[in-house]
């Protein structure tokens, strides 16, 4: 299959064709088997990632740097915004400027929306979003889709109800583009009224003629979801405490919502979690979270090997 994604920036789930989906999906399921079968890989041998963090992370900065690693090349990080020159007021432009003088690849995750666009601006070579503030996370999304394909076995005809804080949520926000893409996907979508999914996605969904739905409660749609997709209030992006307060635990699947759902419910979520899945929901066999978690090493392998154009 053609390299599409030669020397492309990833920015944003809304730039991938279908055909771009199924060349990152096929990628890491290769790279899957052969991590699986033990094979050494070395690809991105003597190439560097460079990880900038300027927001919180643990499992998307640990799983491309495990990526890279997997793949035979080095990794150098900013993983505290203190220790790095923007702390002294360096603009984006010039931190990008001088971080591609050590590196091949560059991953961003900065709170600002927008910042992985202005850094891809400035750069000469590709720039990897690991999530702008509230806007996007493509990243995130493809091992979503990837997990969804992995547990359920298919990408067309399923119902997905996305869960929790869809206002701010950029995994949501990134994730609901890529299942418009396949036949048959209806979307439910949970949420207080004041973190209801913005209405410029629901407007876009709605154009390119995705079934949706919105409700309040998650008890009735759960009845006719094959897909779960919980996710947390996210209290960094609230200015207002009591708000925060008052909807943190508006959500929590239990085992009880789990028997009254659709039989063969799949339970995913971006994680951290909060309380929104109590602990003794990780025994129940579609409690996929922690698969969807290690699932971002192969997905991540595949970007970074396309866009370096050294797949093999």
């Amino acid at each position: 299959m053609t390299n599409l994604l030669h020397g492309q920036d990833i920015l944003s789930t809304k730039q991938f064709s279908r055909d771009e989906l199924d060349l990152i999906l096929e990628t890491a399921e290769q790279y899957n088997r052969k991590l699986e079968s033990g094979e050494k890989l070395t690809p991105m041998d003597n190439q560097v990632l460079a990880t900038l963090f300027f927001e919180p992370s643990t499992r998307t900065r640990l799983s491309f740097e495990t990526a890279m690693h997997k793949l035979g090349g080095d990794v150098v990080t900013i993983a505290d915004p203190k220790t790095s020159s923007a702390a002294k007021g360096e603009s984006m432009a010039d931190s990008i400027r001088t971080v591609e003088g050590y590196a091949d690849l560059i991953v961003i995750r900065h709170p600002e929306v927008g910042s992985a666009e202005e850094a891809a601006e400035a750069a000469s070579l590709p720039i990897l979003n690991a999530g702008d503030g509230a806007g996007q996370h493509p990243t995130q999304a493809l091992l979503d889709i990837y997990t969804v394909k992995h547990e359920e076995g298919k990408l067309e005809d399923l119902t997905v109800t996305l869960v929790g804080d869809l206002k701010n949520g950029r995994t949501v926000h990134s994730l609901v583009y890529l299942l418009a893409q396949y036949e048959g996907v209806k979307l439910n979508f949970v949420a207080p009224e004041q973190l209801s999914l913005p209405r410029d996605i629901v407007k876009e969904l709605g154009e390119v003629g995705t079934d949706v739905s919105e409700y309040t409660r998650m008890g009735e749609p759960l009845k006719e979801t094959d897909v779960v997709y919980m996710t947390r209030i996210q209290e960094e992006r609230f200015e207002d405490r009591q708000e925060y307060e008052e909807l943190k635990g508006v959500y929590v699947l239990d085992k009880e919502k789990i028997e009254a759902a659709k039989e063969g419910l799949t339970i995913m979520h971006p994680l951290p979690r909060v309380n929104e899945i109590p602990s003794d929901v990780d025994d129940y066999e579609g409690a996929a979270y922690f698969r969807q978690a290690a699932n971002g090493v192969p997905i991540r392998m595949a970007l970074l090997a396309l866009v370096s154009g050294r797949v093999n």
